[in-house]
Formats: C-alpha cells, sequence, structure tokens
C-alpha cells in the first residue's frame, strides 16, 4: 500500500464514520497500522496502530485525533437534507470509480438515503437500478454484469448533474 492509498483509505473511513456507518475498532486500527507501514506521519497514529484487543474501545477517538491531525476529519452538512444529499453523491461516487459494488452502493441509496428524503426524482434511476439489482433473477434475459454497467451509468449521470457547491467532496 502507498502513502496515497493509506491516506484515501484513511479519508474514506472518516467518511463513512461521518454519515453514521458502523466502522469496527479493529478496522480503524489496521487502518491505522496500513497508514504507518505506508509512511503517513502524524503523532497519534502509531497510538492507533498499536492498540491492542483490550484497548479497542479507545480506537474511535484516537480515530479521529489521527484525522485531525493529518487534515482529513470531514464534518457532512449540519441540515440533516443536506448529509443526506451529501451521502448519495460520496456513495454515487464510489459506485463510478468501481470502489464500491453498484448492487450495495444503489441499496445504500435505495435504503438508507432516498427514502429519507422523499424519493426524489434525482435519485430515481439509482432506486430503480437497486430494485433490479435486489430481485434479479437468471430467467430476466439481462445479465448481472449488464444490471452493474446500468448501475455505474446511473451513478455516472446523477454525478454530473451534481450542483458546484456539492462537487469535490
Amino acid at each position: 500500500m502507498t502513502r496515497d492509498d493509506a491516506l484515501k483509505q484513511l479519508s474514506h473511513i472518516a467518511r463513512e464514520r461521518a454519515f453514521d456507518r458502523h466502522v469496527a475498532s479493529d478496522r480503524l486500527i489496521r487502518a491505522g497500522l496500513d497508514a504507518l507501514i505506508a509512511g503517513v506521519e502524524s503523532p497519534s497514529l502509531a497510538v492507533l496502530a498499536g492498540l491492542l484487543r483490550s484497548e479497542e474501545p479507545e480506537a474511535p477517538a484516537l480515530f479521529d485525533q489521527v484525522m485531525e491531525e493529518l487534515g482529513l476529519l470531514f464534518h457532512p452538512p449540519a441540515d440533516p437534507r443536506a448529509a443526506k444529499w451529501a451521502m448519495a453523491y460520496w456513495v454515487a461516487g464510489q459506485i463510478a470509480d468501481g470502489s464500491l459494488d453498484p448492487a450495495t452502493g444503489t441499496y445504500l441509496i435505495w435504503a438508507d438515503i432516498a427514502e429519507d428524503l422523499g424519493y426524489p426524482e434525482e435519485l430515481e434511476p439509482l432506486v430503480h437500478c437497486a430494485h433490479n439489482l435486489d430481485g434479479w433473477e437468471e430467467n430476466w434475459g439481462v445479465s448481472i454484469e449488464e444490471l452493474n454497467r446500468e448501475a455505474v451509468e446511473a451513478a455516472k449521470q446523477f454525478l454530473s448533474q451534481q450542483p458546484a457547491a456539492q462537487a469535490g467532496g
């Protein structure tokens, strides 16, 4: 893992936590260790990376401290609706760049975002893909790979309509 890969992993985990996704303490510690081995430097990183199993409850606070030291701490918008939209763009970005399985990502948008936003028109193509991927059967005459490609395209289309104020997150 390169230093950039490690920083990207840390940033990804910081966003997961900011969007209230559960991240286990052992994963936080492992990410800290990966970053340390990759040459990332921060005053608290070695402490995080060296936590023992009995010290796992300390990992979330230490992880946040490391993120602050590295300038990677992410705060979603304070407004709940704006935070859901920010999460939608973040998840769609992961679908589009291949770092998140299309079925997992579109399901997350459907179940955790679109519902809370009242199923807005902008998310409908991704919700449609989630329905198709969730209920897919071999006799449909379309491959799962094709449905995955459609989901990636829907994510890219959604991102292309992203307001400039939301871009870059």
